[in-house]
């Protein structure tokens, strides 16, 4: 069974950092992991896809977080991370680790992630 979890969140003040990890019982480097994604939800907002990466390592941004978001992984931990720095009160969520893996999609719980004033 799949499971990925998600850790790292908190409250952080504007302008700061976080890193949130997910870790996978999956191989993330494995050719039937397509790709790795973050997303965030804000409350009465859509989910939001924020950064990619194949099994490859090729990575991809959305406009909003490119150069304040980095997405980078531990293939030795089955890990995925997101770096975010320069945060923003938008940006308070709950932030989401997904995978395709074998041509399935899967989802964490998601961790909450508060950025205060």
């Amino acid at each position: 069974q799949v499971q990925l979890v998600e850790s790292g969140g908190g409250t952080v003040q504007a302008g700061g950092s976080l890193r949130l990890s997910c870790t996978t019982s999956i191989p993330i480097n494995d050719f039937n992991t397509n790709f790795m994604a973050w997303y965030r939800q804000a409350p009465g907002k859509q989910r939001e896809l924020l950064a990619t990466m194949t099994n490859g390592g090729h990575t991809t941004y959305t406009d909003v977080v490119k150069g304040r978001f980095t997405i980078s992984r531990d293939d030795s931990k089955n890990t995925l991370y997101l770096d975010m720095k320069g945060m923003r009160p938008e940006e308070t969520a709950v932030y989401y680790c997904s995978a395709r893996h074998g041509g399935t999609g899967y989802w964490g719980q998601g961790t909450q992630v508060t950025v205060s004033l």
